[in-house]
């Protein structure tokens, strides 16, 4: 039975994606903005000093000049002057940068000027800038602060936002599910928003649309022409009756026999793909029904019944009217024939049927079923691989229809030593 591939269960959802990349981009836009604010106004503290201590050394030189005496804050050749200010090359005014901290003072800006010429003592002004630094680092502060709370704010709108959309794509998703589990009735329907979601949401709705027409399409098809030929086949065996005895009236009936089986499985295939069949449950003994069902084949099948309850020793004998199950006989006949039939065909003898409980086991030794079988199913018309032998691929089909009909389980799996092991898990 084809299994569907679902989402894995330790996905991380889209919700949590779309959250951590709003979150990131926040913090990055957040980052960007913090560092080029404090740089900016690191350099605008920096050239304000330096405007000022360049101020104030020509107001100090002019009172210099003309009294002698120095203005609060003015000094000659302070110890603390940097060495790049201590011998200017000319009476021009130059400013030095200072980032050493005593306390409360610095980083600063000194400011210096020869007084007269080469020589002369050098005027010098120092700019604290240490309480617009302090004040740089509150601003730090307050906008990191800003920040996270920011985040926090708008963290829980972008996962609700995020659990919208994941949402809505999920809904899609499930209806994409269902239609590959052969749902094909199912729907989106109409979506909030005229987004990529909503197209991808109608996208799938004219998928399925189109699917159904076409799988009608082919399903008619098939009845009608199931249909039509199952009466010039039934006058080609009577036909075949009227021959004379001899090889070619055998092989001619032979080849009339397996047309009017093909007719009969293509309307079998359109009653179930039409969905009209309803199972006449029973209950009958399981072991005896299907030693009946491989012994209907003609072929040699070994069955063998291991079926004891669950409070018996596995080797006890089996009580058959005590193991009986509420199904439709003449369905399971039908698909442990079909298994049984496509495992003497395809596969290599011993072919082996086991019954276990409510489980019935078909295998053979050969060359087991082809991977694309297994991944995707039978498929009509499809054997699979030229080693599997030939056929039209109906027989799985069929039974594969008839165990979903039951409420049962076919799987189709090799076993690890060869051969293929076909599955049959009827409902309790």
């Amino acid at each position: 039975m084809r299994r569907l591939h679902r989402l894995r269960p330790d996905r991380v959802s889209l919700r949590w994606k779309i959250a951590a990349l709003a979150a990131a981009t926040a913090f990055l836009v957040v980052a960007a903005v913090g560092v080029l604010v404090h740089v900016w106004t690191a350099h605008d503290i920096r050239n304000r000093a330096e405007a000022q201590a360049s101020n104030s050394v020509y107001a100090a030189m002019d009172v210099y000049r003309r009294t002698g005496a120095l203005t609060e804050g003015a000094s000659l050749d302070p110890a603390e002057l940097p060495a790049d200010l201590r011998n200017p090359p000319d009476g021009d005014r130059h400013t030095a940068y200072d980032p050493r901290v005593d306390g409360n003072l610095g980083p600063s800006v000194w400011a210096a000027q020869r007084t007269e010429g080469p020589g002369s003592p050098v005027l010098a002004v120092q700019v604290n800038m240490g309480p617009q630094l302090y004040g740089l680092r509150r601003l730090d502060m307050s906008m990191a602060v800003a920040s996270l709370a920011a985040l926090a704010a708008a963290a829980p709108l972008t996962v609700y936002g995020a659990g919208l959309l994941a949402r809505r794509l999920r809904r899609v998703s499930e209806t994409a599910t269902r239609i590959s589990a052969g749902d094909l009735d199912t729907r989106t329907g109409p979506t909030r928003g005229r987004d990529e979601v909503a197209d991808i949401a109608a996208t799938v709705d004219l998928m399925a649309d189109s699917l159904a027409r076409r799988l009608h399409t082919e399903r008619r098809f098939t009845a009608d022409v199931a249909h039509e030929l199952r009466t010039p086949v039934g006058g080609l065996l009577a036909a075949a009756d009227l021959l004379p005895p001899g090889e070619t009236e055998d092989l001619l009936r032979a080849r009339v026999r397996d047309l009017r089986g093909l007719v009969e499985d293509l309307l079998e295939i359109s009653r179930l793909d039409a969905g009209v069949e309803q199972p006449v449950r029973v209950p009958v003994p399981l072991g005896a029904v299907v030693t009946e069902a491989a012994a209907r084949t003609g072929l040699d099948t070994a069955v063998t019944v291991t079926g004891a309850p669950c409070d018996e020793p596995r080797d006890a004998p089996v009580d058959e009217a005590a193991h009986t199950v509420e199904t439709d006989p003449r369905r399971l006949e039908r698909i442990v024939g079909n298994l049984v039939v496509n495992a003497h065909r395809h596969g290599s003898p011993p072919v082996e049927v086991t019954v276990e409980g409510h489980t019935v086991i078909v295998r053979d030794h050969g060359p087991g079923f082809p991977a694309d079988l297994l991944r995707h199913g039978p498929q009509r018309f499809h054997t699979g691989a030229a080693e599997r032998g030939s056929g039209h691929g109906l027989g799985l089909t069929i039974a594969l229809g008839q165990a979903r009909l039951l409420g049962a389980e076919l799987h189709f799996g090799n076993a690890p030593d060869g051969g293929a092991v076909a599955t049959l898990r009827l409902p309790d």
